[in-house]
């Protein structure tokens, strides 16, 4: 494979990267590098791919259409990961512009490009909070998704859309993953763990929404990159039990699909923060507050259809996969 994977330098992308340079494909990375997060974070990731052989980097922004045309024309890929986007639910309250140049032009330009210059799949995140009002659990692929509560979910919503015109007008290949609160090594210092093992080591207090009262589908990165590798694997095909008087919403008569990619085992907030405690060996100081815009109170992926698809197995439970977060954080930050 030579994959086109954006957001190279971001979180997820990072692992990404190295999971598929390890198996032998080339990897051309693109990343804006912008200041949502301290660039330090990124740029040292960064480092660690360059050091590996059939990976190439550009400082690009996905907003740039003539810029993206000169990599496609360059490159010819067979593949392309977009994994590139503004994040964060409450960040899009502060700075909507940065959503909509991110995830709906940029988005678009690579659709375009795919379409362009043929590749053979299309794999793009999504995202769990795409459920929006929707408070059925757990949250289903087969659930409508029609009431976004943030701008950054309705960009997220709007990219399976588009998605499926390219799918239906062009035979691309496209497949969504919408992911379940990521957490792990090389992670963002926005999420919550990060900032929460940050706050708890300097002694300071870490706020605690809806007063504790919700819970997270956590998911290990390695259970991600597991299911992004699986999906890129197997390109979307048209369902053909598909109907138009019966549609379902994750399949279709065209080559699109969407899967659920979570540990399908929902953890309170305080039970999270419990088990941070027992790795750092620190008492957390609390600061109870009300729900946040945006935020909703519970997530649980129901993952049946990539188990059956995709063979999508995640296996990390939370204990662990804490235990592996703070190991790294300690040893990026020396102490």
């Amino acid at each position: 494979m030579r994959v086109l994977l954006t957001g190279a330098a971001g979180f997820i992308g990072y692992h990404v990267a190295t999971t598929l340079l390890e198996r032998g494909e080339e990897v051309i990375g693109l990343d804006s590098l912008n200041h949502y997060y301290d660039p330090e974070l990124k740029n040292a990731r960064i480092a660690q791919l360059k050091a590996k052989e059939n990976f190439s980097f550009f400082h690009q922004d996905l907003s740039d259409g003539l810029a993206l045309e000169a990599l496609f024309k360059q490159y010819n890929f067979t593949h392309v990961i977009n994994l590139a986007a503004q994040a964060g639910v409450r960040y899009s309250l502060e700075a909507p512009e940065a959503y909509i140049q991110s995830n709906l032009v940029g988005f678009g330009h690579l659709l375009e490009c795919c379409r362009r210059y043929p590749i053979e799949h299309f794999v793009y995140a999504s995202s769990g909070s795409v459920s929006g009002l929707n408070e059925m659990l757990p949250s289903s692929v087969s659930h409508t998704t029609g009431h976004p509560m943030s701008l950054y979910a309705a960009t997220k919503r709007s990219n399976e859309l588009c998605a499926h015109a390219y799918s239906h007008l062009f035979k691309l290949p496209t497949t969504g993953l919408r992911f379940f609160s990521v957490y792990g090594p090389w992670g963002r210092p926005d999420m919550a763990l990060f900032l929460f093992t940050e706050k708890m080591l300097k002694g300071e207090t870490i706020d605690i929404y809806n007063y504790g009262d919700m819970t997270r589908d956590w998911t290990h990165v390695s259970d991600i990159v597991q299911g992004i590798i699986a999906a890129l694997d197997h390109p979307a095909q048209a369902d053909p039990d598909w109907s138009g008087t019966e549609p379902k919403l994750e399949t279709s008569s065209a080559p699109f699909r969407v899967y659920h990619l979570g540990r399908g085992k929902p953890v309170s907030l305080m039970e999270a923060v419990k088990q941070l405690e027992n790795a750092l060996g620190v008492e957390a100081k609390k600061n109870l507050m009300p729900m946040q815009p945006g935020d909703v109170k519970d997530t649980f992926a129901e993952i049946t259809a990539a188990q059956k698809d995709l063979g999508f197995a995640p296996n990390m439970d939370l204990e662990e996969g804490i235990l592996d977060f703070v190991q790294w954080y300690k040893e990026y930050k020396g102490l």
